[in-house]
């Protein structure tokens, strides 16, 4: 009786067959062919927002102890704009499928910052200002939340009132 079940594998007349381990590499190599260009759009994207932000900052730069406002704003800002960018390009629009990377998690991601605004409260708690920092820890996400809802809602109201207007 001849059981191939028995054999070592490599030894089975199918051995010369992909193992799962070597399709799994050949689809995981494929995968990141494949996400590539999504990868380079996001780097490009981060770039451009992040020298953005940096440029912001140097031509507002806050005072020692002082409240951060052009991070306050760039983070608020960015927020606004992540609004219209979601409703315009993922509700209202099939766009190229590297604008949302792009936009979304690279310039904007790049643009906005959690770092500076940690460090800018933990600065402001280090030089003796308490109530200046948990105005700012409380404030930031407040109003950036808030500028995201109203620029979405906003986008969406416009939206739908130029979809209602009868071609002349």
């Amino acid at each position: 009786m001849n059981d191939n079940s028995l054999q070592h594998p490599d030894d089975r007349p199918e051995s010369h067959l992909p193992r799962d381990m070597d399709v799994a590499e050949e689809d995981q190599r494929s995968s990141l062919a494949h996400l590539l260009p999504v990868v380079c759009a996001v780097a490009l994207g981060g770039a451009l927002g992040a020298a953005a932000r940096y440029a912001v900052l140097l031509m507002w730069p806050p005072a020692p102890a002082g409240f951060p406002w052009a991070t306050f704003g760039v983070n608020a800002v960015g927020c606004a704009v992540m609004g219209v960018a979601v409703v315009v390009f993922m509700e209202l629009r099939h766009s190229n499928p590297l604008v949302r990377p792009f936009l979304a998690t690279g310039v904007l991601g790049g643009f906005t910052t959690l770092s500076t605004y940690a460090a800018d409260t933990e600065r402001m708690m280090r030089l003796g200002a308490p109530g200046r920092a948990l105005t700012y820890f409380v404030a930031t996400p407040i109003v950036a939340l808030t500028a995201l809802a109203l620029a979405s809602s906003l986008t969406r109201r416009i939206a739908g009132s130029q979809r209602g207007k009868a071609p002349a």
